[in-house]
């Protein structure tokens, strides 16, 4: 999968991550989403492939383009028998956020991107369009810190783990009023918080680098997110655990359905009989194969945004792997027309 597909998982995220640069600090984040789509949909239907999109745009919304069930890939079309070898075909699940951070990116501020998470058929958890508490670490500290325990008691396992001392640990929290509390015990403990807007797929994924100064994602944030964090995480033997939050009154902001009885059984009629289980990594996303691939829209702190130039464009991207066990930052001029010089700094 990693072979056929690689590179051109790359070109989806830089084509869906270019079309919404262009709408960088214009305030219009529906628009910046909107051609982010587009552009991501159009690039996944030239693909050798036939993918099913299991985590897409939003239920809520209705969406006309990378629903969930939605069909990808040259071996979804009409004409498909003339071309298409079942034999060879390639058949996998796809999660896409083809804006992550779309007020990031109206704005003008740090940390959107376009990202998507692939795996063969039935790989990737398909998670309703709800809320999930989670919790994000280094590998150092996998199977070690638990999102049961309290953020003291994670701080604690996470400095002996880091060989840091907590007041050095910095811990990424959604800037929500759900939160009030759990900053609150993060800085009584002596750590140090980062707060963001938007784009915690990003920040789950800083933990697993080093360098990054980000040390632990908690908080409640986007469920459909939380699956692309963990197939990246699951990647980087990073520590990821999910859990599904249906009860509008834990999550305070945002749509969550309309109660948590009616929440409980949509779960349920999905299959989901445990609704307070915690997952791992493994099990949100549990493909023998998963890639991860994401293409900075504007600047982050593992990526540069997109940068345009006379005669091109600049973009770098991040391909995560479990078959080769790699993570490959990816740097691409693309050449509109004849460049005068290419922009290298």
């Amino acid at each position: 999968m990693e072979t056929t597909l690689g590179l051109e998982i790359i070109e989806v995220v830089e084509q869906a991550a270019i079309a919404s640069a262009h709408w960088m600090g214009k305030g219009e984040k529906d628009t910046a989403d909107q051609v982010a789509v587009e552009a991501m949909r159009e690039r996944m239907n030239k693909i050798y492939m036939r993918g099913r999109i299991v985590i897409g745009e939003g239920e809520r919304d209705d969406a006309p383009m990378l629903y969930i069930g939605e069909e990808v890939g040259i071996c979804t079309q009409p004409d498909a028998k003339d071309y298409c070898n079942p034999d060879e075909l390639i058949e996998i699940d796809i999660a896409v956020d083809p804006c992550e951070g779309t007020n990031l990116v109206a704005y003008g501020q740090n940390g959107s991107m376009a990202v998507l998470a692939i795996s063969e058929k039935g790989g990737l958890f398909a998670a309703p369009d709800f809320y999930m508490r989670k919790l994000a670490a280094p590998p150092q500290a996998k199977g070690k810190v638990d999102i049961n325990k309290s953020a003291t008691e994670n701080l604690k396992i996470l400095a002996e783990c880091l060989d840091r001392s907590i007041n050095e640990l910095v811990v990424v929290v959604m800037q929500r009023d759900r939160h009030t509390e759990l900053i609150k015990e993060i800085r009584d403990a002596g750590a140090r918080v980062r707060l963001i807007t938007d784009g915690d797929v990003s920040a789950a994924i800083s933990c697993a680098f080093a360098g990054t100064n980000i040390h632990a994602l908690m908080g409640i944030g986007a469920a459909p997110e939380g699956v692309i964090s963990a197939a990246a995480m699951r990647c980087l033997g990073g520590h990821f655990q999910g859990q599904l939050i249906y009860d509008p009154a834990i999550v305070k902001t945002g749509l969550i359905g309309e109660s948590k009885e009616a929440n409980l059984k949509r779960l349920s009629d999905m299959g989901i009989n445990e609704p307070d289980k915690v997952y791992n990594a493994d099990e949100l996303a549990s493909g023998e194969t998963v890639l991860f691939a994401a293409c900075g829209i504007t600047p982050g702190v593992l990526m540069e945004g997109v940068r345009f130039f006379h005669g091109g464009v600049r973009t770098q991207s991040l391909v995560i792997s479990n078959q080769s066990m790699t993570a490959r930052f990816v740097d691409t001029i693309h050449m509109v027309e004849s460049p005068k010089t290419l922009q290298l700094h």
